[in-house]
């Protein structure tokens, strides 16, 4: 069996009692980075074996892996901070397990953009997260290019010495939209910056001016303005409705049916059809 098992991403504090156990109840152990893994080991008092597991290694590293698996070992898998498989290569061995028909279990923990976007501030009841953002200037183009009508929250993740170059492309792409910068989670130095895309960059766009944000990053930024509907036609409604009950409809569902497909609303629409009607009579 894989688990996957989210580890704080500050505060060791927030280490859940069962992702302490299950750390402890595994043959071996999966970790991006053996030496921040040993430090949470040692806070907790947990000795086993590990291995690194990480992007450079993920290939030859996920065979040896699910080697163990088949025979019989369970593996705990583990990032620096986080839930493992989240923008992260854990989602290859996690997929590669589920194709061999090994177990996988999730044994949850904190997630860095979860609790940047309940920070911020900003609506949560649609959000996409886009990860990191590619290095490849073409490709960090075109992405930013799609994301401009984008009207839900959206989320990154960013190093901070890659910030700066960051925000100078946020506001070419989105001006003076809203940005959150969400830094240092958990830990002490934890800090939320609401600003806009155009004045973090001029805040913080240069290298010098960044150097004060240090540590993890979570960009929250606002989604566009959904784009204005075009003004209802009441003739035009009017119109639907009426052939709608020519064809034989009650004025209810013709109103009904001319709001759908006009934006007016239906008991304007049935009041028309109710004047037209008195006036005929």
């Amino acid at each position: 069996m894989l688990s996957i098992v989210g580890t704080p991403i500050g505060n060791l504090g927030d280490f859940s009692p069962r992702g302490a156990a299950a750390l402890e109840g595994c043959d071996f152990i999966a970790a991006e980075d053996t030496r921040v893994t040993a430090k949470l080991l040692h806070h907790f008092g947990i000795t086993k074996p590990m291995l690194s597991y990480h992007e450079y290694n993920r290939r030859e590293c996920g065979e040896k892996i699910l080697a163990r698996l088949r025979a019989g070992e369970t593996c705990a898998l583990v990032t620096d901070a986080g839930m493992p498989a989240i923008s992260d290569p854990g989602e290859d061995l996690v997929r590669a397990c589920h194709d061999a028909g090994i177990l996988v279990e999730a044994v949850p923990g904190p997630t860095a953009f979860a609790t940047a976007l309940a920070l911020s501030g900003f609506p949560s009841g649609r959000f996409t997260f886009e990860g990191f953002l590619s290095v490849n200037k073409r490709s960090r183009a075109d992405h930013l290019t799609q994301l401009a009508a984008e009207t839900r929250t959206m989320l990154f993740y960013e190093a901070p010495h890659k910030l700066p170059a960051t925000l100078r492309d946020f506001a070419r792409a989105f001006g003076e939209r809203p940005l959150a910068i969400v830094r240092e989670l958990t830990k002490i130095h934890e800090e939320v910056i609401r600003t806009t895309c155009a004045q973090a960059a001029r805040l913080y766009g240069g290298d010098e001016t960044a150097q004060r944000l240090k540590g993890e990053l979570v960009l929250v930024l606002a989604g566009a303005e959904p784009a204005a509907k075009a003004a209802a036609d009441p003739q035009r409604a009017l119109a639907l409705a009426q052939g709608y009950v020519d064809s034989g409809l009650a004025q209810s569902e013709a109103a009904r049916r001319a709001a759908e497909e006009t934006g007016l609303r239906r008991n304007e629409i049935y009041a028309m059809l109710n004047s037209c009607r008195k006036t005929l009579d």
